[in-house]
């Protein structure tokens, strides 16, 4: 995304002349004094503020001082008269991070300037974020109010430091990958690449090659010899979403690059060797699989040398606002605004809901919530959910479906919960907080 500026001026032309030399390059916002800046930085983010110091109603000073209150982050740079040093001074000293004297000599000299102030103001931002990574229990990204999250943090962080395999375990949605790559980035790999494969996006006709790459000639449409995922991972760490999905005739290919660390790209005969920590992924049983034989069993004790089961966001219902909260904040900047808070009702319907799409299905909620109530705290009216729906009080079509759907499987396995649970992709607690609520007890 280009970099936001607001160029503050109650002149057309100087407007016109700021906006023209620096649009090829960034979005540029344009107002017309400091009042009109105030609003439109109260209700949209910037990366930078180009003002002039004299305008009518709120000048250029009042707007910095109206910032250091109110947006202190956003840097600033002020267009002062020739040879008004005294405030430059002042603009200095209230935050501006520079100054430049009207008339511009150039179109290039605001170019560069303008260069260096993001180029600053990205490289503090980062600064910051690996600060907060580093120092904090948790970066910012990572949720975990719940025991059942803490337990998961605690476990990554402790084997993120060696590089022994990881099992995640845990239904769609449930953040698999944000655990994945925390362990990435408390690991001494970090510095190197975290690369991301998802078994059941890429047939399986392509994904060895996808996986191993792949030799020049070594099927029709193979121009050029194209390196592989864990080639392009080597120093740092692979991530096999949903390697249940993977097929049996490539599993042995993936176990011996596990043990020996070196495999053969397709139509090649010469063993290349890396160094790649492998996560892997799965929201299905692999117990089950190995008995239906669709997954080899020593594949599986491969994997599974150090498993991290991930609750689903039911049995978590403390992390359920602090994720809205963090979603609120992400998908808002994303969008260019400020970030909404929640009514007491919204934050009613959010705490009741089960999420059976579990965290993907809550951002996706707050995505939608965000287009309906483009101003103002997001209410109950704007999420997609009933508060009918909500907790024990689900009802409708949708609940009487996912019933008939829960209870046919049951008797398809004899009353087996752990298979039937295997089955339809969700943990046993789910299950059984489910049989509760239809009122069906025993085996």
């Amino acid at each position: 995304m280009k970099h936001r500026i607001l160029v503050v001026d109650d002149e057309p032309g100087q407007r016109q002349f700021v906006g023209g030399a620096l649009a090829r390059e960034y979005d540029v916002v344009t107002a017309a004094d400091g009042r009109e800046a105030s609003e439109l930085l109260s209700a949209r983010s910037f990366s930078l503020v180009i003002t002039d110091e004299r305008m009518p109603d709120m000048g250029g000073i009042e707007l910095i001082r109206w910032m250091r209150e109110h947006d202190p982050e956003t840097p600033v740079i002020v267009l002062t008269a020739y040879g008004s040093v005294e405030t430059a001074v002042e603009a200095i000293k209230l935050g501006a991070e520079e100054y430049l004297t009207k008339p511009l000599k150039s179109p290039e000299e605001l170019r560069v300037m303008v260069g260096k102030v993001i180029g600053r103001s990205d490289l503090r931002n980062r600064s910051l974020l690996h600060q907060q990574e580093t120092d904090a229990a948790f970066p910012e990204d990572i949720i975990a109010e719940s025991d059942g999250m803490k337990r998961v943090f605690r476990l990554a962080e402790q084997v993120a430091g060696q590089p022994t395999t990881v099992l995640l375990t845990g239904e769609s949605g449930t953040g698999k990958e944000v655990v994945a790559r925390f362990i990435h980035r408390r690991s001494p790999r970090r510095a190197h690449a975290f690369v991301a494969v998802n078994c059941a996006a890429i047939p399986e006709t392509l994904l060895e090659s996808e996986l191993f790459g792949h030799e020049k000639g070594a099927f029709t449409g193979a121009t050029q010899t194209r390196r592989g995922r864990f080639e392009l991972a080597s120093g740092g760490t692979l991530f096999l979403d949903e390697v249940a999905e993977m097929g049996v005739d490539l599993q042995p290919k993936l176990l011996r690059v596990l043990q020996e660390q070196q495999f053969e790209r397709v139509g090649g005969d010469r063993s290349i060797a890396v160094d790649v920590r492998v996560i892997a992924a799965t929201n299905r049983s692999l117990g089950e699989a190995i008995a239906r034989k669709t997954f080899r069993e020593d594949l599986y004790y491969r994997l599974n040398v150090f498993p991290i089961p991930i609750p689903p966001l039911c049995e978590r219902r403390e992390d359920i606002l602090p994720l809205a909260d963090f979603f609120a904040r992400s998908l808002a900047a994303r969008m260019g605004r400020r970030a909404p808070g929640f009514t007491p009702g919204a934050r009613e319907l959010l705490s009741g809901y089960d999420w059976p799409g579990n965290a993907r299905e809550l951002s996706n909620a707050v995505e939608r919530a965000l287009i309906l109530a483009p101003t103002g705290a997001i209410d109950a009216a704007d999420l997609p959910m009933k508060p009918a729906a909500a907790g024990q009080g689900r009802t409708g079509l949708l609940a009487q479906a996912e019933k008939e759907t829960i209870l046919a499987a049951l008797g398809r396995h004899g009353g087996d919960r752990r298979a039937t649970a295997a089955e339809l992709g969700i943990s046993l607690r789910t299950l059984q907080y489910r049989l509760k609520e239809y009122g069906v007890a025993g085996r």
